[in-house]
């Protein structure tokens, strides 16, 4: 069973930065591939960064050139840097791990937020 843990995330003013890390367990990580969403109350949930198995990326437009995501296989971790920081950022974020099969699992979700 796959399992997904993540850790960072916290309270910061608009302008800085924090890093989000998933630490994947449970099965082969580098086959997965790997997303962080998000969700703001109120709202949906939201695809903010994605990396497939090969290292492809692919980001929403909100975050295109403040946010990076990335991935370590030695380490089964997926991380999202995230530099510029909006108070429009503020949301609660959750590792996605979608297995060859288009299985998806999630983590238990971080609250992130940026102070004006």
């Amino acid at each position: 069973q796959v399992q997904l843990v993540q850790s960072g995330g916290g309270l910061v003013q608009a302008g800085g930065s924090l890093r989000l890390s998933c630490a994947h367990s449970g099965s082969i990580f580098s086959m997965y591939a790997m997303g962080w969403y998000r969700q703001a109350p109120g709202d949906q949930r939201e695809l903010v960064a994605a990396i497939t198995s090969n290292g492809s990326q692919n980001y929403a437009d909100s975050v295109k050139g403040r946010f990076t995501i990335s991935r370590d296989n030695a380490r089964r971790t997926v991380y999202l840097q995230m530099n510029s920081l909006k108070p429009e950022d503020t949301a609660v974020y959750f590792c996605n791990a979608r297995s060859p099969l288009a299985k998806d699992y999630w983590g238990q979700g971080t609250q992130v937020t940026v102070s004006a």
